[in-house]
């Protein structure tokens, strides 16, 4: 084999394992698009939830319905003005 062949082969070689790279790193790169893009579904999804989430505790949390609990099932009341004691500093 003359010097310029093995060159030759050798270009040829490099020039294919750089087309390998190329293709390997747009696959990787789609491959972690489509991963980027769940994780970010997942993400809204989680969103979503903790807005209802947020949603329901405040419709819990309401006053009319602690007020409510409070005297239904504790038999719990407002009291009358004149057992208030005020405490002085």
């Amino acid at each position: 084999m003359s010097g310029s062949s093995v060159s030759a082969l050798i270009l040829t070689a490099l020039v294919l394992a750089s087309a390998l790279g190329v293709v390997y790193a747009k696959h990787e790169s789609r491959r972690l698009f489509v991963e980027l893009r769940g994780a970010e579904r997942a993400i809204d999804e989680l969103n979503v939830e903790w807005g209802k989430l947020q949603l329901e505790q405040s419709t819990w949390a309401t006053h009319g319905r602690i007020e409510d609990i409070a005297s239904r099932e504790l038999q719990m009341r407002v009291p009358d003005y004149a057992d208030i004691v005020m405490v002085p500093r």
